[in-house]
């Protein structure tokens, strides 16, 4: 028989714990293959058939509406943190994966420009923006339920259970798009096929929702709502004691998403239009990157747990760093075997610099306004890192006319979220005690 805690819960049992890495997973991974394949299309359907009445600008344009789920983001993470410190983190995830299944089927079935005139690429940016607002919602959900439920030495590793869905919702994504390519001509794939993956979405929602359904409430918050100390205004509150905190975490997030969406919204693209590359390698490749960013992103978790958090963060940007120049010598050698090698490294930066976040953002806050503190320097740093990055990397190199101004947008960015990681100090740590906390929140995780 389980004993009951010193906060007065029965400890999770072993197959509870799964549960939650699981639930937590697969609510990220669905959330973002929802949110890639529309990054995919963007860069090879969505330029012609939704933006082609821009000539020139197309592509530019079609990977610039990629931004709109990010400027969505921090409103979605207002309503669902609002909500989820109100109200509790399961069901608020459940809303944020049936508001993302809608937005996704919706543009499955939208018509094209040629078909409704400038009504669908407006529909299409509205309904992108809407996904953003349930994946700003989602992210800071999805780690808190993880390292919420996590044993005390192991929240570094929990919290990679919500980051693996960013690559492996990638790895759907990319490999939904490969199977159709593959089944189908050039002509039936631009007609009909691409829209495939988004109707997938329908039957992996309704999955998502089945195993969060199966979760009870994290420990955590339980205590809150036992102690009868909900934030009224999560917002508020946060803002008035933790906007250090929020600010810095934004900052430390903002060169790993900006390194993410290079990889997921703008090589394939790159390559395939730009550089001649045929599509079919680039996608496969990609996906096999993927992969190994799951895997290094498992391995920042147990950094996180052994070293630090922040430590582990900083190593994985300065590799990225220090491989921007190299990176993009590989990809202009037109050479899949050099774009591989490229790719595969940048992985295992991606990874080692993403799985510590989970656990270091849940350091930063009281459980009664984390859902809400989390979320949005979440969202924050998403727009300022990642929700241009392929636009903005597209513009400076057909304005410079060399990737080498690429390279040197990575470096800066790389090198602004170690000086925010190295400005987060133990002080920074207070909202797991602040004087005003009546509850029995968990210890922090190592972030030293």
């Amino acid at each position: 028989m389980k004993t009951p805690s010193i906060s007065g819960h029965t400890p999770p049992t072993r197959a509870q714990l799964r549960n939650v890495r699981l639930a937590s997973g697969i609510g990220s991974t669905i959330e973002w293959y929802l949110s890639f394949a529309y990054i995919s299309a963007a860069g090879l359907i969505f330029s012609q058939q939704f933006f082609g009445a821009l000539g020139p600008n197309a592509l530019i344009v079609s990977l610039g509406s990629v931004a709109a789920s990010f400027i969505a983001s921090p409103l979605g993470g207002v309503i669902a943190g609002h909500f989820g410190d109100r109200y509790g983190r399961k069901a608020t995830l459940i809303g944020t994966l049936c508001v993302m299944g809608i937005a996704s089927l919706g543009m499955g079935v939208l018509p094209t420009y040629e078909q409704i005139g400038m009504t669908a690429p407006v529909l299409l940016v509205i309904l992108r923006f809407i996904q953003g607002l349930s994946t700003g919602g989602e992210w800071g959900g999805a780690a808190l339920m993880a390292v919420e439920y996590a044993p005390e030495k192991k929240r570094g590793f929990y919290g990679v259970f919500s980051q693996i869905g960013t690559p492996a919702g990638f790895v759907l994504a990319t490999g939904s798009f490969f199977l159709v390519q593959a089944l189908t001509t050039p002509e039936q794939f631009t007609t009909f096929g691409w829209r495939i993956p988004f109707f997938i979405s329908v039957a992996l929602v309704l999955v998502g929702i089945k195993i969060r359904t199966s979760i009870e409430e994290t420990p955590a918050f339980a205590e809150v709502k036992r102690a009868n100390t909900e934030a009224r205004i999560p917002l508020k509150e946060a803002f008035k004691g933790y906007t250090v905190h929020m600010t810095l975490a934004a900052g430390a997030f903002m060169a790993n998403i900006l390194a993410g969406l290079l990889l997921i919204g703008y090589f394939l693209p790159y390559t395939t239009s730009g550089l001649g590359m045929e599509a079919g390698p680039v996608l496969l490749i990609l996906m096999i990157a993927s992969l190994i960013w799951i895997g290094s992103t498992l391995w920042g978790g147990v950094l996180a747990d052994r070293f630090g958090a922040r430590k582990a963060m900083m190593g994985g940007y300065i590799l990225l760093a220090i491989w921007a120049v190299p990176m993009f010598l590989l990809i202009d050698s037109r050479s899949l075997a050099a774009f591989a090698l490229a790719v595969f490294v940048l992985a295992i930066g991606l990874g080692v610099s993403y799985g510590p976040q989970s656990s270091l953002f849940a350091a930063l806050f009281p459980p009664r306004i984390r859902y809400t503190a989390a979320s949005l320097p979440y969202a924050v740093g998403g727009i300022l890192g990642g929700g241009f990055a392929p636009a903005i990397a597209e513009g400076l190199h057909q304005a410079t006319g060399t990737s080498m101004a690429i390279s040197a947008y990575i470096i800066v960015f790389m090198a602004a979220s170690i000086a925010c990681l190295v400005a987060i100090k133990p002080r920074h740590l207070q909202g797991f005690a602040t004087p005003h906390e009546t509850v029995a929140p968990a210890q922090p995780a190592n972030v030293e």
